[in-house]
């Protein structure tokens, strides 16, 4: 096993348990792929919880699916399918996490994007989250709704679902998800109150300008 290989199963586990204790995820809920130099993608196993990951649970398929390792009896999540449409849409794409953020899904559930530009902070890194019409889980066609977004944002709400995100790295993937619901609680919070309230149109196309700094 490679030195890279090694590390991005370790980093599986990390991000697993992340999700678990920020209560993103239940039960053996989410996915978490990443797309190896050789073009690999290690995905995490069907049925068990993210919070008790290990490196050994972690599987391997090639860019179809065809499995080409694991360790019985950790089958790779049948969701692999729509982790695989987003990297076969960006090549620069190298992580994706799927999870069910309490606030993100309570949005996808509803049937609303997030699109409102309220904080800095998400106007120069997620600007925009977007809803993925309803597919089934765990099919292609769930993949596919997907794909329009991956070129031009980092991440999306599945509706009736829960979140995907997706990055050139783990880490960016990750931290993707941790604003998808930070957006979302935000926004729900201030719903609660009244207290929805754009930045100044001015204030926004400063910090556009600024986007190309910090990437896509």
């Amino acid at each position: 096993m490679s030195t890279e290989e090694k590390d991005l199963r370790e980093q599986i586990c990390d991000v697993g348990r992340n999700l678990w204790q920020r209560q993103m995820v239940a039960a053996n809920d989410g996915n978490i792929s990443v797309r190896l130099s050789t073009g690999e993608i290690l995905c995490t196993p069907a049925s068990v919880s993210k919070g008790s990951l290990t490196p050994e649970k972690i599987a391997k398929v090639d860019a179809d699916g065809q499995v080409l390792e694991m360790t019985a009896p950790f089958r790779p999540s049948t969701e692999v399918r729509m982790h695989l449409k987003v990297y076969e849409a960006d090549p620069g794409v190298r992580a994706v996490v799927h999870a069910h953020p309490m606030y993100g899904t309570v949005f996808a559930v509803k049937g609303e994007a997030l699109t409102l530009k309220m904080l800095p902070e998400s106007v120069i890194h997620m600007p925009e989250i977007p809803l993925a019409p309803y597919a089934t889980p765990s099919t292609d066609a769930l993949g596919e709704v997907v794909v329009p977004f991956v070129p031009t944002h980092h991440g999306c709400l599945l509706e009736q679902h829960g979140a995907l995100t997706w990055g050139a790295d783990l880490s960016d993937a990750y931290l993707a998800m941790e604003r998808l619901e930070y957006t979302a609680k935000v926004t729900y919070l201030l719903r609660l109150i009244g207290g929805e309230r754009e930045l100044p149109a001015e204030a926004v196309a400063t910090l556009v300008g600024l986007r190309s700094q910090y990437g896509r």
